[in-house]
């Protein structure tokens, strides 16, 4: 196996850090107090072409794959942004992107894709619902026919991005389920304008993550036209299942970069820290024996998800390698960030030394996109061949 990296995957790694450090802690600790979409740097990341790197070349992507946005995402993740950055690439590249590319008609693709290459157009998607959650089959939010398209309605919880986004893909019910020949067959995408009749949204006040607001989301007889169904009617979990299966490559890039980022700014403080004599609080082995730790499984969850991404790109099984990194790396970074704070003793608290923010950040992705114990389930059956628990 080959760890190695191309002249090509080098130079998107360069042109990430150097975007990255463009915008730095200072610039996130900012517009996180703001609760600001970070349209700057979104628009450096699309003017320096990272953001179409696994996009087809006919629409202005690079027509690479995920290994290399796992490279953009960690790389970017490290220089500042933390764990939010992969949610950026997860709304805009991922929901806008894949869904378009892969299921969109042409003149769908024609019309959006180079917008969202360009930085002129934000995506979002709507797919958890307040009784649904983790259990997508079981969505209530109902497309029904109305003349050559549908009428929407249902609510949607814990949408990203809403209130910054142009387009939402929305994935809701076209079928009932007394009507369906299972519970993933009448599940249908749609690719709409957030603004429009009938859509309205609230924010959800958070802990983190705060510049990507999260919202409710409301659909009261919003109408759905003929062109914008994305994929095939009825048959959009397949679909679907290709669009949400990269999420965890993207997701665990963002950790990863935030691990690397939380121990560098905890040995710098340790190394520049003197007590006890006048030495570096560095040189105690209480303080490097856990920075060790969190690193060696940041570095697990890194090499793991190259593997899921690589696997992913030459069309091999990846979902276990991709489930089993994306919980290494919450697990390891939430580690790295507590114990980053700890190193700085009082001054991790403080919002000056910016530990505080990734700390808070990566919290939410030890449940989101998909829960811990969910992933759990997923290994104990795929993997050991154990009986479903649930």
């Amino acid at each position: 196996m080959d760890f190695s990296f191309n002249d090509e995957q080098k130079m998107m790694i360069e042109t990430a850090r150097k975007v990255g450090e463009r915008f730095g802690l200072e610039y996130w600790r900012d517009i996180d107090e703001r609760k600001a979409f970070p349209n700057e740097i979104w628009q450096a990341i699309c003017e320096a072409g990272l953001a179409g790197v696994a996009l087809p070349t006919e629409y202005g992507g690079s027509g690479l794959g995920m290994l290399e946005m796992a490279l953009i995402i960690e790389t970017l993740s490290a220089t500042g942004a933390g764990s939010t950055l992969g949610q950026l690439f997860m709304i805009n590249p991922i929901f806008g992107g894949v869904s378009v590319s892969k299921f969109g008609t042409p003149e769908m693709k024609k019309e959006l894709l180079p917008a969202l290459l360009e930085g002129r157009m934000n995506f979002c998607m709507a797919l958890t619902e307040p009784d649904a959650g983790t259990n997508s089959l079981e969505i209530k939010t109902f497309a029904a026919e109305d003349g050559a398209g549908w009428r929407l309605n249902g609510r949607k919880i814990w949408i990203t991005a809403v209130t910054d986004a142009h387009k939402m893909l929305v994935i809701a019910r076209t079928k009932k389920l007394e009507d369906s020949k299972s519970r993933s067959d009448g599940l249908s995408m749609f690719m709409i304008d957030v603004q429009r009749e009938g859509l309205t949204h609230t924010a959800i006040d958070k802990v983190g993550t705060r510049t990507l607001a999260s919202s409710s989301v409301f659909f009261d007889n919003v109408r759905v036209e003929p062109h914008e169904l994305i994929g095939t009617l009825h048959g959009g979990w397949r679909e679907l299942t290709d669009v949400l299966n990269t999420e965890r490559i993207v997701t665990t890039a963002g950790l990863v970069g935030t691990g690397e980022l939380a121990i560098r700014l905890a040995v710098n403080y340790a190394n520049d820290r003197k007590v006890f004599g006048g030495r570096p609080i560095s040189t105690y082995q209480g303080l490097q024996f856990p920075l060790a730790q969190c690193h060696v499984e940041n570095e697990a969850a890194r090499l793991l998800n190259y593997k899921a991404a690589s696997n992913f790109d030459a069309g091999l099984p990846y979902s276990s390698d991709s489930n089993a990194a994306k919980l290494l790396a919450a697990q390891a970074v939430a580690r790295a960030t507590e114990r980053s704070m700890q190193t700085m003793g009082g001054m991790g608290y403080a919002k000056e030394y910016h530990v505080e923010r990734l700390w808070r950040d990566a919290r939410l992705f030890r449940f989101a996109p998909i829960s811990e114990e969910m992933i759990l389930n997923y290994v104990a059956t795929h993997d050991l061949g154990m009986p479903k628990s649930y």
